[in-house]
């Protein structure tokens, strides 16, 4: 896609994204309290599964800084010792890495001087950001969760660095799974990353990883999906779009104001879609509550 495509596509889309959208929680606004209280009747089996990865403190081609874990008190000998005792411990975390689960807030991305809305870059300092932050979300985002299985439709279990979805592959995966995406939807779109991880070992994802194509954001548009999440970046590399390095992500979160999950693992969520002959679900989405914060460590639950 040529840059004067791609900005055709991003003003298309930010226009769009006026009508009926709340300019203060952005996608989120499709998400209104009728639909989440339909999105509770889809509980049916009682069972809930966690669509995160576990987090990582071991240093690799697609994490070189990792999550840091260290215990903070608990002295040699506290657990033989008589009377009481407390373990401690504290955690450090890039949150925008390649390898562990975390939602993006919108004000993680910038472009062209704005963040989502017309809101200025320059609310976001050194000293943290003073919009559109996780703080947006405190309360949670509660839904209809969508799995939309790509490497499944194309008979693969995985697709290969440098590989999009379309918005033809989504609309395929839903016709095969017998499920349709709808206003207010939380649509989770597998391409397989954590399993060739699992499989390969990991890789620089920074560099080569399976995402998708900018043009797929129009199905997202028309369809008023309030957020998006992907086992992978959501991003593919090499990206479309020479000059804009992470396409998905200006179109999503700038002209859509879609909040983005990213490196999230459906791996355990689909031998129970597949049991269940369900691809959709209540999904429980909890990021921590930090103020000035561009996103947070993430553990979506799905409750089938």
């Amino acid at each position: 896609m040529s840059e004067e495509a791609f900005r055709s596509l991003y003003r298309r889309l930010r226009e769009q994204a006026r009508d009926g959208t709340d300019p203060g929680r952005g996608a989120l606004g499709h998400l209104t309290p009728e639909r989440v209280v339909a999105a509770a009747t889809e509980v049916r089996a009682g069972r809930t599964v966690s669509l995160a990865a576990p987090i990582e403190t071991t240093p690799g081609p697609d994490n070189p800084q990792p999550a840091s874990h260290r215990m903070t008190a608990s002295a040699p000998g506290a657990a033989d010792a008589p009377g009481l005792h407390f373990a401690l411990d504290r955690f450090a975390m890039n949150v925008h890495g390649d390898a562990d689960s975390h939602l993006d807030a919108l004000c993680h991305v910038m472009y062209d001087g704005e963040l989502y809305g017309g809101v200025p870059a320059s609310s976001v300092t050194p000293d943290g950001a003073g919009a559109l932050t996780s703080e947006l979300v405190r309360d949670g985002i509660v839904g209809r969760g969508v799995l939309l299985d790509v490497p499944r439709l194309r008979g693969v279990p995985w697709l290969e660095p440098g590989d999009h979805v379309t918005a033809d592959d989504l609309v395929a995966a839903e016709e095969a799974q017998g499920v349709t995406v709808g206003p207010g939807d939380l649509l989770f779109v597998r391409v397989g990353h954590r399993r060739r991880r699992r499989s390969l070992g990991p890789w620089n994802a920074a560099q080569q990883r399976a995402g998708l194509h900018p043009a797929a954001m129009a199905f997202l548009a028309e369809r008023r999906v309030a957020a998006l999440g992907s086992d992978g970046n959501n991003d593919t590399a090499p990206g479309a779009v020479a000059e804009v390095p992470f396409p998905v992500h200006v179109l999503a979160m700038n002209a859509l104001g879609l909040h983005l999950m990213d490196y999230l693992n459906f791996e355990e969520l689909l031998p129970v879609c597949e049991q269940l002959r369900r691809w959709h679900f209540l999904c429980v989405i909890a990021p921590l509550r930090f103020p000035a914060a561009t996103g947070s460590p993430v553990n979506p639950i799905a409750v089938l």
